[in-house]
């Protein structure tokens, strides 16, 4: 068993069984031990490769958007542009590159970064300060400072700790983490009232999966939104609709792994359910549009244009490097489908990409 396994077990057998969420949050945050904290889960060497990592291709359009969504705004003299989960910065600083295009964006643009991680700090400085940029770290959403907002999440969602609750032959029961009879970490049952927005009537063995720390994030960026002005947006793969079932997952060196089996060295998500998230930025005030796929989103951006423009001039190699990059972006067979993108806005503002085929569009 891990240190933080250990730790756990500890905590189990004081306490008694922990939520999936308590487990999560344990997991990837804790002080000591927590993955985020203590491992380097980007790259070819780390767990997993987000879209940033893929290619440059990724930020570059995402900064386009960035800017086309600020100038539709009225180009304010001063704004807040903030990422949430930046990672290594990478993200950012193919952003704020693109967006040299616009000078005085560049020039109206606070950075701030969402990133509970000393070491991924460091990282970020580091990719950051060589690309001219300075930002400014929370621990916290709530302490982006106001004004006008844009902000930006990629693979920020699926990382918030859930709650499972099963439906069983006599009534909903949570999902929870104990110890079996040898001391290792083990699901159970604990009876529970429905989760919000079932009933009894679901069938028997169905798993719902609620995310009350997404729901309470989201409430505060387009609450904050509606009112100050500006946009979001979020990708991350999930779904929209019916609950899933059961997503929780864990992956380890860039393969699938049993999400108790080692607590603090893998890494842990679950999707996410758009739908909600939606529906909570609607009822705080914001507008959210409907969902796109990550390919349709960049391709609407211009991704195979931009391969283009990158391999002009350049070796075969290089070409075939960048076509290698397009299909792993926007391939229904790479991240094309699985991953969807969401935008939400404050009321009025038109968003490119996102309004030509949005009913609401005004």
């Amino acid at each position: 068993m891990t240190p933080l396994g250990e730790k756990l077990a500890a905590r189990i057998r004081a306490n008694g069984p922990i939520t999936i969420a308590d487990y999560m949050a344990a997991c990837l945050g804790d002080p000591e031990h927590g993955y985020y904290l203590a491992r380097e889960p980007f790259g070819r060497g780390g767990d997993f490769v987000t879209a940033p990592e893929v290619s440059q291709m990724f930020g570059e359009l995402i900064g386009a958007w960035t800017v086309a969504v600020w100038e539709a705004m009225g180009a304010p003299a001063a704004f807040v542009l903030a990422e949430l989960g930046p990672g290594r910065g990478t993200l950012m600083s193919d952003l704020m590159r693109t967006a040299h295009l616009r000078p005085a964006f560049v020039e109206a643009a606070r950075v701030h970064l969402v990133e509970t991680s000393p070491r991924l700090r460091a990282i970020q400085a580091e990719t950051l300060a060589a690309a001219g940029i300075a930002p400014t770290w929370h621990e916290r959403i709530d302490d982006l400072p106001s004004g006008p907002l844009i902000v930006v999440a990629n693979e920020f969602f699926d990382a918030l700790p859930i709650r499972q609750f099963l439906r069983t032959e006599t009534g909903w029961a949570e999902r929870m983490i104990g110890l079996d009879e040898t001391g290792a970490l083990a699901f159970g049952l604990r009876p529970a009232p429905p989760p919000p927005g079932f009933g009894n009537d679901v069938a028997e063995g169905a798993i719902v999966e609620t995310a009350p720390a997404a729901t309470a994030i989201m409430a505060t960026l387009a609450g904050r939104i509606a009112a100050e002005g500006g946009a979001g947006l979020f990708i991350d793969y999930g779904y929209s609709g019916p609950a899933a079932g059961d997503t929780f997952q864990a992956v380890r060196r860039h393969e699938y792994d049993d999400p108790l089996a080692a607590p603090g060295e893998a890494d842990l998500t679950a999707h996410v359910d758009f739908g909600t998230l939606g529906e909570t930025a609607r009822s705080v005030g914001a507008r959210p549009r409907p969902l796109l796929s990550q390919g349709a989103f960049l391709a609407r951006l211009g991704l195979s244009e931009r391969a283009a423009s990158l391999a002009r001039g350049k070796d075969a190699a290089t070409g075939e490097a960048l076509e290698r990059a397009v299909e792993r972006l926007a391939s229904p067979a790479g991240m094309g489908e699985i991953f969807k993108v969401l935008a939400v806005s404050a009321p009025g503002l038109a968003l490119a990409v996102f309004d030509a085929d949005d009913p609401e569009k005004a």
